[in-house]
């Protein structure tokens, strides 16, 4: 009986159209525009040539000065900031004097860089000068000192290195990052009108009366009901998965090159799928939850709009993390661990005990609130619209 209910609702809720736009459509047409957006922004700048614009005329002596920086382009004009402001470059250079003759005296230069702080592209081309100019600096004096007999370690007692702890750059860190996000949000998107509908909307249409009348058991019903909008929930989410995982591999070249997860990449695949099924039957309570609450559909959507937006909380608090800085707790709280599990699946860390919290909570949230769900549809006063 349980089973012959849960394929009558399955079928209801696949007729209505708006059912198969939310859980099929939406999740390709979202997936596929974030895909390219994250590829246009992992590939950005790596063919792009900056214009840059001086007052002097550069000689290719100058110009060496800038060669490990192939993407600048130099135009002389007259105005370096006006050229800036029209669009006419990214940044602008002024100099008190030559380039090459800055290290033939000791007189100090004074160089001005040009350019919109605010922006990415100039804020970039900033620091490539900065850097450019900076090496220079300690070319020259490196030469003055040579010049004065003087050891160049009087100057710089220590040097700086860089050891990264974790692989990977920040296209993976944003993927870790949204992907979790669009995936919550597709989940309660696609689920959101079954849910509504079936609980709702059958006391808006007089209907549960009559559902209630049969022989069939409550408990019977809240369970099928249940399956119902679990099972559109996880649809949705598994073509969410698969709409990301394809387009990223065959039609993606950095952003494939990032995930980078070898050997790991088929166990990364099925933990995320099987995190993002049992997040959609948390999901898939809350919305029934808030279903059985409200009289209407509308009520039943204006209850679970608010609990929908509540995902991009822990997701603004866990965007500034590193993976390192993950702790145990994260993994035990609900919605918090599906950014927390992704972004170490996606930077090819496996913790079994993170896995397991990650699961055991979403699972222990999803019966307490099915329990609540039951208790309140055992009594005639949030079944009957009345």
């Amino acid at each position: 009986m349980l089973f012959r209910i849960y394929i009558k609702e399955l079928k209801d809720c696949f007729r209505d159209r708006r059912t198969l736009l939310l859980t099929v459509v939406l999740p390709i047409v979202l997936m596929t525009g974030f895909v390219f957006l994250f590829e246009n922004l992992a590939s950005q700048g790596k063919n792009e040539v900056y214009t840059i614009a001086v007052t002097q005329s550069i000689e290719e002596a100058d110009k060496a000065i800038f060669a490990n920086y192939k993407n600048l382009e130099f135009i002389e004009v007259e105005d370096p900031k006006s050229a800036v402001i029209d669009g006419h470059a990214i940044i602008g250079l002024e100099f008190s004097g030559a380039v090459k003759d800055i290290g033939k005296n000791n007189d100090a230069m004074k160089i001005t860089i040009i350019g919109d702080a605010l922006s990415q592209n100039s804020s970039v081309v900033m620091s490539e000068i900065e850097s450019a100019l900076s090496n220079y600096e300690k070319t020259i004096i490196r030469d003055r000192l040579q010049q004065h007999q003087m050891d160049v370690s009087m100057i710089e007692p220590f040097s700086i290195v860089y050891e990264q702890t974790v692989e990977g750059d920040s296209s993976l860190t944003m993927l870790a990052f949204l992907i979790p996000l669009i995936l919550a949000a597709s989940i309660g998107v696609g689920a959101g009108p079954s849910a509504s509908d079936l609980f709702a909307g059958e006391k808006e249409r007089k209907t549960m009366e009559a559902l209630l009348m049969t022989p069939v058991k409550r408990s019977t019903l809240l369970v099928a009901k249940w399956l119902t909008i679990s099972t559109i929930a996880a649809l949705t989410g598994i073509v969410t998965l698969i709409v990301i995982m394809l387009e990223i591999n065959f039609l993606t070249s950095d952003l494939k090159a990032a995930i980078s997860l070898g050997d790991k990449t088929y166990m990364v695949i099925v933990i995320t799928t099987v995190v993002a099924i049992l997040y959609a039957t948390v999901c898939a309570s809350f919305l029934m939850l808030t279903s059985i609450l409200a009289k209407t559909t509308k009520e039943a959507q204006t209850y679970s709009t608010p609990i929908l937006f509540l995902v991009i909380v822990p997701a603004m608090y866990m965007m500034g993390l590193g993976v390192n800085e993950l702790k145990f707790t994260y993994f035990a709280i609900p919605v918090v661990n599906l950014y927390a599990i992704f972004k170490e699946l996606f930077f090819g860390i496996v913790q079994y005990q993170h896995i397991a919290a990650t699961l055991l909570s979403n699972f222990v949230l999803t019966f307490i609130i099915f329990c609540i769900c039951r208790m309140l549809f055992m009594k005639n006063r949030w079944v009957m619209n009345s």
